[in-house]
C-alpha cells in the first residue's frame, strides 16, 4: 500500500508532463502572440500616420488659404489706395478699408492656425510676414492720410518711393517660403503614411501564415489528444482484462490445488484397510505431492523476486522421475528474474509432459538430458531426449496445438527464442533468452 501511495505522485507527475505543452508548441504560440502584437502596433502606427497626414493636410490647406487671403487683401487695399490717390474719390476707400480689415483678421487667424509651438524657421518667417505686411499697410495709410490732407505732392513722392514696393516684394517672398515649408511638411506626412501602409500588406501576410500554422498545430494537437485518450481507454481496458485474467488464474490455481487434494484423498481412501497396497499408495501419494510442488513452482514468484533454474527444472520433472526414467541435469548457477518463472515453468512442464507421453520417457530406459549456462547477460538451455531404443518420435503435423502456441507465447514473454528439432536419437529443444539488465 505504501508503494502504491509513493508511486501515485510520480504517476501524476508523468501524466501532467504528458499533458503539458511541448516546447515547439510554446514557441509557435509565442510567435503568434508576437505577430499579433506587432501587427497591432503596426496598425496603430499606420492609423497614427494617416491621422497625422490628414491633420497636416488640413493645417497646410488652412495656412495656404490664410497666406493667399493676406496677399489678396493687401493687393485689394493697394488698389483702393491707388484709386483714391488718383481720383480723390472717397468711394475707393471702401475696398481699402475692407482689405485692411481682412488683412488684420487673416493675420490673427494665421497665428492661431500655426500655433505657438513653431519651429524656429517658421516662427521667423511668420514674424517677417507680420512686419512686412504692417509696413506695407503703414505706407498705404500714410499715402491715404496725405491725400485727405490735400498734400498731393507729398503723397505722390511717398507713393513713388521704394518703401511700399520693397515691403510688398518681401511680403510675397516670405509668404512663398512659408507655403513651401508647409507643402514639404505635407509631403513628408504623406510619405510616412505611405510607408506605414506599405508595411501593412507583408505584415498581414506573415500574420496569416502564422495563424494558419497555429491552426495546423492546434489540429495536430487535437488529433494527438484524441489518440492519447483512445490509447488511455485501451490501456484501461487492457488493465481491467488483465485483472480479470489474474483473478481467474488465481481461482483456477486454487481449484487445481483442491483437485490434487481430492485425488490424494481418494487414493488414500482406496487403499484403506489393504496393507498390501500401502507401499504403492505411498509412492502414488509422493508423486501427487511432487505434482503439487511442480504446479506451485510453475506459477512463478513475484516480479521483484528471483528463481533458481536448477530448482525450477528439478521440481518440474520430480513427479515423473523414477529408476526407469533416467535424467541428467548439468549447469552452473543460473538465477532467473521472477517474471521469467511462469513462462519457463510452463514450457518445462509442457516438455516433460510430452516426454512422458511421446518422448524419451514414454518407454522404460529413456534418457532426458538438460544443460544450461550463462554467458554475460544471456542464458541458454539445451533440452535433449534420447529414446531407449534410439527411435525418434514422429513429428506431429496438422494445425498448431496448445503446446506450440504456449511455447511461442513464452518466447515473447522471456524475450528470447525457443527452437525444436528432431535429432538422430530424439527431440532437441534449444532455449536462449536475456536476463534482467540485458538487451
Amino acid at each position: 500500500m505504501e508503494k502504491e501511495s509513493e508511486s501515485l505522485p510520480a504517476h501524476r507527475a508523468r501524466r501532467w508532463w504528458q499533458r503539458a505543452p511541448r516546447i515547439p508548441t510554446l514557441a509557435l504560440f509565442a510567435v503568434v502572440a508576437a505577430a499579433l502584437l506587432g501587427t497591432f502596433a503596426l496598425i496603430l502606427a499606420t492609423v497614427e500616420a494617416e491621422r497625422t497626414q490628414r491633420e497636416q493636410a488640413a493645417r497646410t490647406s488652412d495656412i495656404l488659404d490664410s497666406l493667399d487671403e493676406i496677399v489678396r487683401a493687401t493687393m485689394s487695399g493697394e488698389t483702393g489706395q491707388r484709386g483714391y490717390f488718383i481720383t480723390s474719390d472717397t468711394r475707393y476707400l471702401a475696398p481699402y478699408r475692407e482689405g485692411r480689415d481682412r488683412y488684420l483678421a487673416e493675420m490673427t487667424q494665421l497665428r492661431q492656425r500655426m500655433g505657438d509651438d513653431l519651429p524656429v524657421e517658421q516662427g521667423q518667417i511668420l514674424g517677417e510676414i507680420a512686419r512686412l505686411g504692417d509696413a506695407k499697410w503703414a505706407e498705404m495709410a500714410g499715402v491715404v492720410m496725405l491725400v485727405e490732407q490735400r498734400r498731393i505732392p507729398d503723397a505722390h513722392a511717398r507713393l513713388l518711393s521704394d518703401e511700399g514696393q520693397l515691403a510688398m516684394q518681401g511680403l510675397r517672398r516670405s509668404v512663398a517660403r512659408l507655403e513651401d515649408i508647409e507643402r514639404v511638411r505635407l509631403e513628408q506626412a504623406a510619405q510616412r503614411a505611405a510607408v506605414a501602409e506599405g508595411r501593412m500588406l507583408p505584415s498581414l501576410a506573415a500574420l496569416f501564415v502564422v495563424i494558419v500554422c497555429a491552426l495546423a498545430l492546434g489540429l495536430w494537437q487535437a488529433i494527438r489528444t484524441a489518440e492519447a485518450e483512445a490509447l488511455a481507454e485501451g490501456a484501461a481496458a487492457i488493465a481491467e482484462a488483465r485483472d480479470r485474467a489474474d483473478l481467474l488464474a488465481k481461482e483456477l490455481n486454487h481449484r487445481v490445488k483442491n483437485l490434487f487434494a481430492v485425488i490424494l484423498a481418494i487414493v488414500k481412501m482406496s487403499a484403506r484397510g489393504d496393507a498390501a497396497a500401502a507401499p504403492a499408495v505411498d509412492r502414488i501419494a509422493k508423486r501427487i505431492h511432487a505434482l503439487v510442488t511442480a504446479h506451485e513452482v510453475t506459477q512463478g514468484a513475484g516480479k521483484d523476486q528471483t528463481v533458481d533454474f536448477a530448482d525450477l527444472i528439478g521440481k518440474a520433472i520430480a513427479p515423473y522421475k523414477s529408476s526407469s526414467e533416467r535424467c541428467e541435469l548439468d549447469g552452473g548457477e543460473l538465477v532467473l528474474p521472477g517474471k521469467h518463472a511462469v513462462p519457463l515453468g510452463l514450457v518445462l512442464h509442457e516438455l516433460v509432459t510430452n516426454a512422458v507421453k511421446y518422448g524419451a520417457w514414454s518407454s522404460p530406459g529413456g534418457l532426458l538430458r538438460v544443460r544450461w549456462a550463462r554467458e554475460g547477460g544471456r542464458a541458454s538451455v539445451m533440452w535433449e531426449e534420447i529414446g531407449a531404443d534410439g527411435t525418434v518420435p514422429a513429428e506431429h503435423s496438422g494445425r498448431e496445438g496448445f503446446g506450440s502456441a504456449l511455447i511461442r507465447s513464452s518466447e515473447r514473454q522471456i524475450g528470447g527464442t525457443i527452437t525444436r528439432r528432431f535429432a538422430e536419437r530424439g527431440i532437441v529443444v534449444e532455449m536462449e533468452f536475456a536476463l534482467d539488465g540485458a538487451e
